[in-house]
C-alpha cells in the first residue's frame, strides 16, 4: 500500500488506529456469534471451527482492502514496476534478521531455553492441521500481520526510527504472550522483534507494503516447508 505523502496525517492517522482496533477487536471477540447462539465450540467439529476462522480471517482482509483501496492499487502499480530491484535490495536486510533470530535461537538452546510458547502451539497445529496451519501462516497471516503491525503502527509514528523500533517490539512482544518474564526472554524477544524490525524498516524505505509483505509471504513458506519436509520424512 503506498502511502501517498500528500495524505492528509490525521486521515492517515484514523485509517491506521481504525485497522488496528478492528483487528484486535474481531481476534477477542470472534468466537461470540457462536456463544451467542448456544454453540458449545468443544462439541463442534475440527473443519467447521477451521472454515469458520477462515472465514473471519478473510472478511479482516476485505475490511483491510476497503480502507485502504487506493493503497494497495498504487502499490500492485509500483511494485510491478519494481519489484526485482526491491527485492535485490532488500534481500540482505531480510537475511541480516534471520541471521539475528538463528543466533538468538542458538544462545536460547545453549542456555537451557526451549521453544516459546507460540511456536509450540504453532507447530501442535501444524501436526494436527497442516494444510489450513500453511494457508494461514504462508498466506493469510502476513497479509493481516503486515497491515496491521506495518502500516497501522507506521500512522501513528511521524519517525521512521521510532516507527520501525515500535512495529517491532509490538510485533515481537505480541508472539510470547505468556512467556515468563526471566532471563532469557530478551533472547526470545530478539529472535521474534529481528525481522520484524527488517520488515518494518523495508516499509520506511519504499513506502510500499508489499515489499516487507512479500518477504513475509517468503519467510513463512521456507519455515512451513521445512516442518512439512519434517513431519512427512521423519
Amino acid at each position: 500500500m503506498l502511502i501517498k505523502q500528500e495524505e492528509n496525517r490525521w486521515k492517515y492517522l484514523f485509517k491506521g488506529l481504525g485497522i488496528i482496533l478492528m483487528y484486535f477487536f474481531i481476534s477477542l471477540f470472534k468466537d461470540m456469534p457462536l456463544l451467542m447462539l448456544h454453540i458449545n465450540l468443544d462439541d463442534v467439529a475440527d473443519y467447521i471451527l477451521i472454515t469458520y476462522n477462515i472465514i473471519i480471517e478473510l472478511i479482516m482482509i476485505f475490511i483491510i482492502y476497503i480502507v485502504y483501496c487506493e493503497e494497495i492499487k498504487a502499490a500492485i502499480k509500483d511494485i510491478k514496476k519494481n519489484h526485482m530491484s526491491y527485492f535485490k535490495k532488500y534481500l540482505s536486510i531480510y537475511i541480516i534478521g534471520i541471521i539475528i533470530m538463528m543466533l538468538s535461537n542458538i544462545l536460547i538452546n545453549k542456555y537451557g531455553g526451549g521453544l516459546s510458547e507460540n511456536e509450540s502451539a504453532i507447530r501442535n497445529e501444524f501436526a494436527m492441521h497442516p494444510i489450513y496451519t500453511f494457508i494461514s501462516a504462508v498466506f493469510i497471516a502476513p497479509i493481516l500481520e503486515e497491515s496491521i503491525f506495518r502500516m497501522g503502527i507506521k500512522s501513528i509514528f511521524k519517525t521512521k526510527t521510532l516507527f520501525i523500533l515500535a512495529s517491532g517490539l509490538i510485533f515481537g512482544s505480541l508472539h510470547l504472550i505468556g512467556m515468563p518474564l526471566d532471563r532469557l526472554f530478551p533472547l526470545y524477544l530478539l529472535s521474534y522483534c529481528s525481522e520484524g524490525f527488517a520488515f518494518a524498516y523495508m516499509l520506511s524505505k519504499t513506502n510500499n507494503v508489499l515489499v516487507p509483505m512479500s518477504f513475509h509471504f517468503m519467510h513463512n513458506g521456507i519455515i512451513l516447508s521445512l516442518q512439512t519436509f519434517l513431519l512427512i520424512f521423519t
